[in-house]
């Protein structure tokens, strides 16, 4: 059986209760639940459960301690010209790239090849159906420009899989590891 896994910082409580109100205004958004909220550190894929097994000792080895870090501002991607999410970015940090690109470096370990994109650090708020209307999303992005958090602390990162649900539902997310930091 294949799990499509990736690392990730969950997102404390007190950083959801601040988050969840701001998703609003844009209709076609399909906002994230509050257990789905979380900042991608390295996105592995598909992969059978040895090597998700061979990953996670891999992940186990990262040295790092924890860190402080804060949500700012907002923003979208696109594939093209249609927009397809929004999300919040986070603060510049040195400590969080260098965790993500040790995840990176542990799929390596494993046998797997991480994602290649530039990494961009964000909380992602809404997958959007096509067609959104872009002046909404726009709206969006100037209402919460500006909007920064509380800073909070990265005290740990988790191994996550990823599930479908019916149609029209957000995937569920699974822990499959908790790393420390």
């Amino acid at each position: 059986m294949s799990l499509r896994v990736f690392a990730a910082l969950p997102i404390p409580d007190m950083i959801a209760e601040a988050v969840l109100p701001l998703m609003d205004h844009v209709p076609g958004a399909n906002w994230r639940p509050r257990e789905n909220l979380h900042i991608t550190l390295a996105f592995y894929g598909e992969l059978d459960q040895p090597v998700v097994a061979d990953l996670d000792a891999e992940l186990a080895r990262i040295p790092t301690t924890p860190f402080t870090l804060r949500l700012a501002g907002a923003g979208h991607f696109a594939k093209g010209r249609e927009p397809t999410s929004i999300w919040l970015g986070v603060e510049e940090n040195s400590a969080l790239r260098d965790l993500a690109r040790h995840c990176a470096k542990a799929a390596r370990g494993a046998g797997v090849e991480p994602e290649r994109r530039n990494y961009r650090p964000h909380l992602t708020l809404a997958y959007l159906a096509p067609g959104v209307d872009f002046v909404r999303i726009q709206r969006f992005e100037q209402r919460h420009s500006l909007w920064r958090s509380e800073p909070f602390t990265a005290d740990r990162f988790n191994l996550y899989s990823s599930r479908p649900r019916k149609p029209g539902r957000p995937n569920a997310y699974d822990i499959e590891a908790v790393h420390p930091l």
